[in-house]
């Protein structure tokens, strides 16, 4: 993908995932402005690497279920570059438990971060992007808001929400030349699945035909591919990005 004068704005890009998409991102040529929630050190180690590579990488400390927060974030993409081209939705949390156990402050700030987040984020970016007549939307979803999760229902009902958001936003913005995709990864190998214990990665593995983990690299690869020209005919889809788990 050639991204070479873009502006992509990212959000969750100190660590995991949101990493590897700000490096395809930037080894495609796009300059970066991301957002971290509080990992400072991993934030400066993401735009080292980026700046490596060839282009401008900014990184920004933002709450994105704070309004003014997020306003700031896409003042600081055009100030510096002067357009936003790109809006990759990857912040997220969790806060797992059961059902009947689940605290309602957890429910509450899972979907603040994951569902209202990437509203407030798209709210923002798309009025610089329909002025454009141009924008490219990536939210990133996850195979359990396909097809749901034990002890996941706060997270299961924010990405399905996400899913929602983006077919919905994609019907809206079409006519300005502004696609909305999501891509949807199953188990991934990051910090979030190193924790578990040997008995459930096992299990893990053997719900998914590939019969392996994920990596970051290939929800990059996705999310690239939905950011450039050859996905300009491409909207209001969701691209499972899992091993097979969702068939």
């Amino acid at each position: 993908m050639n991204l070479t004068g873009k502006t992509a704005v990212v959000t969750g890009g100190s660590r995991g995932i949101g990493r590897s998409i700000c490096l395809e991102l930037a080894r495609s040529g796009a300059n970066l402005v991301f957002c971290y929630a509080g990992n400072s050190a991993g934030a400066e180690e993401t735009a080292a690497e980026c700046s490596r590579l060839g282009v401008q990488a900014l990184p920004v400390q933002c709450n994105v279920a704070d309004p003014e927060d997020v306003k700031a974030l896409m003042e600081t993409a055009l100030n510096a570059f002067g357009r936003i081209d790109i809006l990759v939705n990857n912040a997220g949390i969790t806060r797992d438990g059961l059902l009947l156990t689940m605290k309602e402050s957890d429910f509450t700030a899972v979907l603040d971060t994951n569902l209202k987040g990437a509203f407030l984020c798209l709210k923002a970016a798309a009025r610089t992007m329909m002025k454009q007549r141009c924008g490219r939307v990536i939210n990133i979803s996850s195979v359990v808001g396909l097809r749901g999760n034990a002890g996941q229902v706060n997270y299961a009902a924010s990405k399905a929400g996400v899913i929602g958001l983006t077919k919905s936003a994609a019907k809206e913005l079409a006519t300005r030349g502004i696609t909305v995709n999501a891509v949807a990864p199953g188990f991934i190998d990051t910090d979030m699945t190193a924790v578990l214990p040997e008995s459930a990665r096992t299990a893990l593995l053997g719900s998914i035909p590939a019969g392996r983990l994920g990596q970051p690299e290939e929800i990059a690869h996705a999310v690239a591919f939905f950011a450039g020209d050859h996905a300009a005919y491409i909207t209001g889809q969701v691209l499972a990005v899992d091993g097979g788990m969702s068939m």
